[in-house]
């Protein structure tokens, strides 16, 4: 059940393949489900869990807390902490609200979740304070673009990032033009959020001829299309059982030279710089 690895600038291996969880924990009524699909995924080898202080305002954060019970030294556990909340003291309170809701003493990585108006010092100082006293072990970011980037390794201990979290997936390439290579070029993985489009491009035509040659779904044809690269991790969010077992099959897709080619026509690659998205 094993799932290929990725190494963060830090050293540490994490699955390439993990699990989302944008969406949970909105509905108490569907709480034990997604806390179940949660471990499925966890039993299938998807052991990188990605929530966030932000998803139904810390309920995604309980289910995961569920889901994790008893098997936490199994999981890699992300969150992240809003840039409204991203001073010094703020940041610090933030992640001891996410670990009681997560019923865990410690964060494997904790993110900025997007830029806001406290500077970067600040919350950098936070995240050093955080891993002297245990409670994270790495910290990274999230939608920060290129411009971002290069101010926030030129920052004081800001060589300390171990990922960008942003938008990436056929349908959304910007980022392969200036701000992957980049990352790459620093040994600084991508985690792919929405990384199917929260299923809108699985109707189109060519990926579903992509993904008939393979007997396969449009959506794990679009999942092993990222987990192909190097130093790209997804997390796609799945409730179903069904799905779980559908995206865990991605990991062992192998798109040949014609797949590629027939997606770049279909989903075609950046000429030149775009604004970063998000959703």
């Amino acid at each position: 059940m094993t799932i290929p690895t990725t190494r963060l600038p830090s050293g540490t291996a994490v699955p390439v393949l993990g699990q989302g969880t944008w969406y949970m924990g909105e509905d108490s009524r569907d709480r034990a489900r997604e806390a179940a699909a949660l471990r499925l995924g966890l039993d299938l080898g998807m052991t990188l869990i990605d929530t966030a202080e932000m998803y139904a305002d810390g309920g995604a954060e309980e289910v995961v807390g569920e889901a994790i019970a008893g098997r936490r030294d199994e999981v890699f556990l992300v969150s992240k902490v809003l840039p409204m909340n991203a001073s010094r003291r703020g940041t610090i309170a933030a992640c001891e609200r996410s670990l009681k809701r997560l019923r865990t003493d410690r964060i494997d990585l904790y993110l900025l979740h997007w830029r806001g108006s406290h500077d970067f010092s600040e919350t950098i100082a936070a995240f050093d304070t955080l891993m002297r006293d245990g409670k994270i072990g790495q910290w990274g970011v999230s939608n920060l673009d290129l411009q971002d980037m290069e101010e926030l390794v030129g920052t004081p201990g800001g060589e300390g990032v171990q990922t960008n979290q942003l938008l990436y997936n056929l349908t959304r390439r910007g980022i392969e033009y200036d701000l992957q290579p980049w990352c790459r070029g620093r040994g600084i993985p991508i985690m792919a959020y929405s990384p199917i489009e929260q299923g809108r491009m699985l109707r189109h035509p060519d990926l579903r001829r992509v993904a008939d040659r393979h007997g396969a779904t449009p959506a794990q044809v679009g999942l092993a299309w990222l987990l192909r690269q190097d130093g790209v991790i997804a997390i796609p969010k799945a409730s179903d059982p069904a799905h779980v077992r559908d995206n865990r099959s991605a990991a062992d897709l192998r798109l040949d030279e014609q797949d590629l080619a027939d997606l770049d026509r279909a989903f075609p690659p950046p000429r030149g710089p775009r604004p970063l998205e998000m959703l």
